[in-house]
């Protein structure tokens, strides 16, 4: 990812252990849970506490490069009403594991896809200046 240019890191959620966290650590990083976090939950704030991403708990605004990002994993549609009525410039959020950038009245949402249980692994760079999304393909 940083030979991409990215800066900083944004994880959707369905981490479902602390060496995940750990991992993210390498770049400045947002978190939040997802479905599958449900039963970490300590476990992945303790991570958090303990290698330095910020937990969002199970959603969130923060502002990065002069933008408002929602970050929320998608499976409870009252998280997701929540910070579309905040207004953010994007949104992030996962759980279905197809990535996609649509347009909404509120915002855009991105959803970067995931990285198991899909035929294909991706994640989404977003040029907070440019407004661009680049969905990047991973192998295993």
């Amino acid at each position: 990812m940083r030979d991409q240019g990215a800066e900083s890191l944004i994880h959707c959620g369905d981490l479902s252990s602390g060496s995940i966290v750990e991992v993210l650590s390498v770049l400045p990083c947002w978190f939040v849970f997802g479905n599958h976090d449900a039963d970490e939950v300590p476990q992945l704030q303790r991570a958090a506490m303990e290698f330095g991403p910020v937990c969002l708990g199970w959603g969130g605004l923060i502002e990065l490069g002069g933008k408002r990002l929602g970050i929320v994993h998608g499976h409870m549609s009252w998280d997701l009403r929540r910070l579309l009525d905040r207004k953010p410039d994007f949104l992030f959020s996962g759980h279905d594991h197809f990535p996609s950038d649509k347009m909404l009245r509120n915002g855009r949402r991105i959803n970067q896809g995931a990285l198991h249980r899909t035929d294909q692994y991706t994640v989404a760079l977003v040029d907070l200046e440019t407004d661009e999304v680049k969905f990047l393909p991973l192998s295993e």
